[in-house]
């Protein structure tokens, strides 16, 4: 790659995170102006069409990168609870969480922009969360525990129901560590923490018992 090239990288993915930072800041993605995001990185707008052709280009893009980054803590998750339900749970959710820690941005953006919002940004991540979730189905064919199972659609709803939780858990904690005083943030971490825990091993549970109802 030339130096131009990088350069020019550099600068598209600036627009890219000034957009995620702008967006994750209080404010939908659609009250976001192209000015305001080329602003942000010291280019006039002009400059912005030379990487995007609009502002929903930029979104769409904005989400790939965002569902990737996602995709991978939560396979990460998911293999871990998924294989050892019992004794890696505490583990893996202190990976999790430590992940949203290091970067709560994304699971902000995802889930603030799923149900609100530009309409080209909802389309984007219903899209990127119904491949998450064929993935997701994928790997839960492999586990033990649901080997009983006789209907892939079964299959979709677990994967489903987790790949949900798992933003719930995320935005629970964000709003946890933004709004609890330092004093008591420990304690309600770990109350948070035990809760998810009962909802997995709840779910894992259920699941070596259930049997489709016939109708």
């Amino acid at each position: 790659m030339s130096i131009r090239d990088e350069r020019k990288q550099q600068s598209r993915q600036a627009l890219l995170d000034a957009a995620l930072r702008l967006s994750t800041s209080g404010r939908s993605f659609s009250s976001i102006s192209l000015r305001e995001v080329a602003r942000e990185v010291g280019l006039v707008p002009t400059a912005f069409y030379r990487h995007f052709q609009d502002m929903d280009e930029l979104g769409k893009e904005l989400v790939d990168q965002v569902a990737l980054h996602l995709q991978t803590i939560l396979h990460q998750l998911g293999q871990a609870y998924l294989n050892h339900p019992e004794t890696k749970t505490k583990a893996s959710l202190e990976l999790f969480f430590s992940a949203v820690d290091q970067n709560p941005a994304p699971w902000i953006f995802m889930i603030a922009e799923r149900w609100g919002g530009a309409e080209v940004v909802r389309h984007a991540i219903s899209r990127e969360i119904d491949y998450l979730n064929q993935e997701f189905t994928t790997s839960l064919e492999k586990i033990e525990s649901v080997q009983h199972f006789q209907n892939m659609n079964d299959l979709k709803v677990l994967s489903n129901i987790l790949i949900n939780l798992s933003f719930t858990w995320a935005m629970s904690w964000i709003n946890l560590v933004r709004q609890t005083p330092s004093i008591e943030l420990e304690l309600e971490k770990m109350v948070l923490k035990n809760q998810i825990v009962t909802q997995i091993q709840l779910i894992f549970r259920g699941i070596s018992n259930w049997e489709r109802p016939t109708t």
